[in-house]
């Protein structure tokens, strides 16, 4: 890979202000560029590294994208630094808890295509996750080469979101993904987020990584097959930083709230016009949401999207609240259990 500088993988003066002088200066900072079951790659001043995976959590639990402070000798870490953003979902099965996805990103390229996977109420549910974590998200429609009104498609998605950047290109002719690259200039950080099949990788080699497997189209769905099966972080000959990530099967959103408010900012507006503030939206007197999908203002689709995930992050948010109360809870007894052996030992 080469030598290259903080600054060029996504070192930021929000990161520098955590660090001392001492720890520059005696230690190695570095940034998870990928994680492995029993290893973490790392990518640093001096190149490319690799770490027992236990050295890497020393100082907690990482994610790719995150920035570590490590001893010089050993490469321990000892400080895993503040995020400037963190990507997290529910993870997947029934169990309510949370996962961290990915930290310290600016942008993330929500990615769709132009054929029978293109799902408006889908690409929302990634505008509240990206939104949520305080990420800029820009909606990118590949295999346009199979659509004969791209059009349609972007018009649709800009219609999402206002001011939402909807890019439309075929990821197979590399110079179509030039209007992604003021996103991915030096220091920048940009994941790639959607379904399996959509072009991820193939969009990331058309953006200058190279060498990533890509999959053909599947004939009798018009989906593409699945090919990254884990994140990683990549340099752009832009300058920028991109993580590649497995397609999504599940993306239940964990405690949104905010970040569905900021995609359906619309919808919000709307209920707050309505005549009562305790206004159910189904058919009651002076309800303006019903008022305006009656009068086409409002898709109906869209409210039924923002109910669906407004639920969703309700109750996961309400079971993640109660996880944690009783992990609280289990950690003050086993705090009370070691306490009182330890008096038992002194007596």
């Amino acid at each position: 890979m080469g030598n290259h500088n903080l600054q060029a993988i996504g070192w930021k003066p929000f990161f520098q202000q955590q660090v001392s002088l001492e720890a520059l200066e005696t230690g190695i900072v570095a940034r998870v560029s990928a994680h492995h079951s029993s290893e973490v790659l790392m990518l640093g001043e001096a190149g490319e590294f690799r770490l027992h995976v236990q050295l890497a959590e020393s100082a907690g639990s990482i994610v790719v994208g995150d920035w570590l402070v490590l001893d010089a000798g050993d490469h321990r870490a000892s400080q895993r630094l503040e995020r400037l953003t963190l990507l997290t979902r529910k993870a997947a099965g029934e169990e309510v808890k949370s996962q961290d996805i990915a930290a310290n990103l600016d942008t993330i390229f929500i990615v769709s295509s132009c054929n029978e996977e293109f799902n408006l109420s889908r690409i929302e549910r990634y505008l509240a996750l990206a939104m949520q974590a305080g990420v800029d998200p820009v909606v990118v429609l590949t295999k346009a080469d199979l659509c004969d009104d791209t059009d349609a498609f972007r018009s649709q998605a800009e219609q999402l979101q206002v001011g939402l950047p909807v890019v439309t290109i075929d990821a197979r002719q590399p110079e179509q993904a030039d209007p992604l690259k003021s996103w991915c200039g030096p220091g920048q950080t940009v994941a790639l987020l959607g379904s399996s099949g959509v072009g991820k990788s193939t969009l990331a080699n058309a953006l200058g990584v190279g060498g990533l497997d890509t999959g053909e189209i599947r004939e009798n769905d018009a989906k593409g097959r699945h090919t990254t099966t884990a994140r990683s972080l990549h340099l752009l000959p832009s300058g920028g930083v991109l993580m590649d990530t497995p397609g999504v099967r599940e993306l239940q959103l964990p405690d949104c709230e905010d970040g569905i408010q900021d995609v359906f900012e619309d919808v919000v507006e709307l209920a707050g016009n309505c005549r009562f503030n305790d206004c159910s939206h189904e058919g009651d007197a002076g309800c303006a949401v019903a008022a305006a999908i009656e009068s086409g203002a409002l898709d109906e689709r869209r409210y039924a999207s923002f109910k669906k995930l407004g639920a969703e992050q309700a109750r996961n948010a309400t079971s993640l609240a109660e996880r944690r109360r009783r992990e609280r809870g289990t950690g003050r007894l086993y705090k009370s259990i070691i306490k009182h052996k330890r008096r038992q030992r002194d007596d």
